[in-house]
């Protein structure tokens, strides 16, 4: 883990805004979506690493990438500037070689063909809460032209597979905020660009989908976790910081792992034996704690991915068939 990549998560979120969890439709899916989603999607051994899981468990993973990991600082200096912000800044550094990218881009071109979803996590990872559209507008344009350029930033033009043009500017349909902090310019912007969903909130526990002004919107749960059963963010960050205050501790990793490992298999049990109702998980392209939170996703996705009714799936792949569930169940209170 570099110093930069660790500051970053050693930085607290913003204050978050819990929603409640949408009630379960009267036809929910039939299956049990687990949605497991990355965020950054920098570190290219845990590209490896990811895609290897996967292939492991048979599940599909969402990749919200952030663009600035796919151009060098140099490069950042010339083409990148965020909103309120010097040209060439970046919460979370930059590329450090062209090789480097190159090596990405072909792990980002692997995930799509092997079915994975890539979706935007924004550029330099800034704070949006007082950004406009137009600030919001700003980033997805820097951030589709990384993606589209990725190849020749890596000066290695020759080797961009056919099709990746299409889709850098068509198959990106999905959002997550940095810190997952919003502002009320965000979803105008989301709508201007064409995303087809966004997964920036939080909810009190499992929840469906809910839709604003036509965009559906995903939110990681709390679940019970740890002895007292006190709720947390599905995500690795914030179990780092409840067992940890935030500081690397690799002594105590396995402690780590199985405590997480039992508030999924909990979170999990109670859907899949009740209402169904879809369970996502997040995670960065860091391992904190020496690796606990990657451990017990591992296993968790190893033990439950084959079971009968569960669908580990991404969220593009989720979507669709939560939207028709919920038209049959519309349709049948008529």
């Amino acid at each position: 883990m570099t110093r930069q990549i660790l500051a970053l998560y050693l930085c607290l979120f913003p204050a978050l805004a819990i929603a409640e969890p949408l009630p379960v439709p009267a036809a929910p899916a039939n299956k049990q979506f687990i949605i497991v989603s990355f965020d950054g999607a920098h570190d290219n051994a845990l590209w490896e690493k990811s895609l290897a899981m996967a292939k492991r468990s048979g599940a599909h993973f969402t990749y919200f990438l952030s663009c600035t990991f796919l151009m060098t600082k140099a490069d950042g200096k010339r083409i990148y500037k965020a909103p309120g912000q010097k040209a060439g800044r970046s919460n979370v550094g930059f590329a450090q070689s062209r090789e480097e990218i190159a090596t990405r881009a072909g792990h980002i071109w692997q995930a799509h063909l092997d079915g994975h979803d890539i979706g935007s996590h924004a550029c330099g990872h800034f704070d949006g809460k007082g950004w406009s559209k137009a600030d919001w507008q700003h980033e997805f344009t820097a951030f589709r032209e990384a993606l589209i350029d990725a190849w020749k930033k890596a000066d290695k033009p020759e080797a961009e597979p056919q099709g990746w043009a299409e889709f850098a500017r068509k198959d990106v349909n999905g959002f997550r905020a940095p810190y997952l902090s919003l502002s009320d310019g965000l979803l105008p912007a989301l709508k201007t660009f064409g995303f087809t969903y966004d997964a920036s909130l939080v909810t009190k526990g499992p929840g469906w989908p809910s839709v604003q002004d036509g965009l559906p919107r995903f939110g990681l749960p709390l679940i019970p976790e740890g002895p007292s059963h006190r709720p947390v963010i599905g995500m690795d960050y914030n179990l780092f910081v409840r067992h940890s205050m935030g500081v690397e501790n690799k002594k105590n990793t396995s402690v780590f792992e199985e405590r997480t490992l039992a508030a999924y298999r909990d979170a999990f049990r109670k859907e899949y034996d009740g209402g169904r109702v879809p369970l996502q998980l997040g995670f960065h392209f860091v391992e904190m704690n020496g690796g606990a939170y990657w451990r017990a996703l591992d296993r968790f996705l190893a033990e439950t991915c084959g079971k009968p009714d569960v669908a580990c799936v991404s969220y593009a792949e989720a979507l669709p068939i939560i939207e028709s569930a919920k038209k049959k169940a519309d349709r049948s209170a008529f």
